[in-house]
C-alpha cells in the first residue's frame, strides 16, 4: 500500500522566520538586560520553615498570617501529604546572615496564629552564597548540555546539522528566558530543571527531522536540496504536530490544576514546546540548508562506516 503525502513548501517561509526570529532574541536580551529576573528564593536565599499539622488548614491563612506580621512576599505551599506545609521567606537588605531571633519570631507568629498544633519539621537557612552558586551551576549545566548536543549530533549525522542543531537551541533558551524576563516570572531550581527538559525535547524533535533528511538524501538524487529538506519536513509534520499538541495538553492542564509550586516549570516547559517545534522546522532545518548541506556529504559518511 502506498500512502500520497503532500509536500508542503516549509523553506519558502525561512527569510521571514529567520527576520522574526532575529527580532525575537533581540527583544529577549533588551528585556534579560533591563529587567534582569525574578530571582526565587533558591537563587537569593532566605528562611525555608516545613511544619506539618494535625489536620488540614488554608494556606492562605497562613500566607496572610505572616504578611500581617511584617514580612514581604512570603510563599505558602502545601507539598505531600495534606497536612505538610513548605513556607519561603525572602531575605530582607539587612538579612544577609543567619538570624535564630527572626527563626524564633516565625515560629511564635505560627504558633499564635494556627488555632492548632503542628510539629516543625525543618527551619533551613539559604544564603545569598548558596544562590550565586546555584545560578553558576544552573549556567554550566546549559552550556554542557549544547557542548554534549553538539558533539553527538556531529558524530550522528554531519556538522552541519549539528551547528543548525546548536544555534536553533541556543535562540530557544534566549526567547524562553526572555519572555520570563519580560513577565517576571519568578525563576527558580524547577525553572532550571524545565530549561533542560525543554532542550531534552526540542534535540528529540530536531534528531527525527534530521534522520528523515539523512535518509531521503541517501534515497533520493533526482531533485535539490531544498526539495529533500521539504519531503522530509512534510513526512514528518503530522507526527511532530501530533507530539507538540499532546505535549501541550498536557502542560496546559498542569499549569491550571498543579498549583502555585509548578506554574513557572509548566509555563517554561509550554513555551519550549511551541517554540522548540517551530525552531525545528524552519530555523534548524533551514540553517542546515543555508550552510549548503547537500547529498554528497551523507554518501561520504555512509563509505566511511
Amino acid at each position: 500500500m502506498v500512502f500520497i503525502i503532500k509536500i508542503y513548501d516549509f523553506l519558502s517561509w525561512k527569510r521571514v522566520v529567520f527576520f522574526l526570529s532575529i527580532f525575537l532574541c533581540f527583544i529577549s536580551c533588551c528585556a534579560m538586560i533591563t529587567r534582569g529576573f525574578n530571582w526565587g528564593l533558591d537563587f537569593t536565599g532566605g528562611i525555608l520553615v516545613e511544619i506539618v499539622l494535625e489536620e488540614n488548614v488554608d494556606i492562605i491563612n497562613i500566607q496572610n498570617i505572616l504578611v500581617q506580621s511584617g514580612f514581604n512576599n512570603p510563599i505558602v505551599q502545601g507539598y505531600g501529604a495534606s497536612q505538610n506545609v513548605m513556607i519561603r521567606l525572602p531575605l530582607g537588605s539587612h538579612d544577609n546572615k543567619l538570624n535564630h531571633n527572626i527563626m524564633n519570631d516565625i515560629i511564635c507568629i505560627l504558633r499564635h496564629g494556627i488555632v492548632q498544633n503542628f510539629f516543625v519539621k525543618q527551619v533551613n537557612w539559604i544564603g545569598p552564597s548558596v544562590g550565586n552558586q546555584l545560578i553558576n551551576t544552573g549556567i554550566i549545566a546549559l552550556l554542557v548540555a549544547l557542548i554534549c548536543i553538539l558533539i553527538y549530533i556531529t558524530f550522528r549525522f554531519e556538522w552541519r546539522l549539528a551547528t543548525g542543531v546548536v544555534i536553533s537551541l541556543t535562540h530557544d533558551m534566549i526567547v524562553i528566558l526572555g519572555i520570563l524576563s519580560l513577565f517576571s516570572v519568578k525563576i527558580d531550581a524547577t525553572i532550571v530543571a524545565a530549561l533542560m527538559s525543554a532542550i531534552g525535547y526540542s534535540i528529540n524533535d530536531k534528531i527525527v527531522i534530521f534522520d528523515r533528511i539523512r535518509e531521503n538524501f541517501c534515497r533520493i538524487s533526482v531533485v535539490k536540496s531544498i526539495d529533500v529538506f521539504n519531503i522530509s519536513l512534510s513526512q514528518v509534520f503530522s507526527r511532530t504536530i501530533i507530539t507538540s499538541v499532546t505535549t501541550i495538553m498536557v502542560l496546559l492542564i498542569l499549569l491550571v490544576f498543579g498549583g502555585s509550586m509548578l506554574h513557572g516549570f509548566a509555563i517554561t516547559l509550554l513555551l519550549g514546546s511551541v517554540i522548540g517545534t517551530v525552531s525545528s522546522i524552519y530555523i534548524a532545518s533551514a540553517l542546515a540548508l543555508k550552510l549548503g548541506t547537500r547529498r554528497g556529504h551523507f554518501i561520504k559518511i555512509n563509505k566511511i562506516k
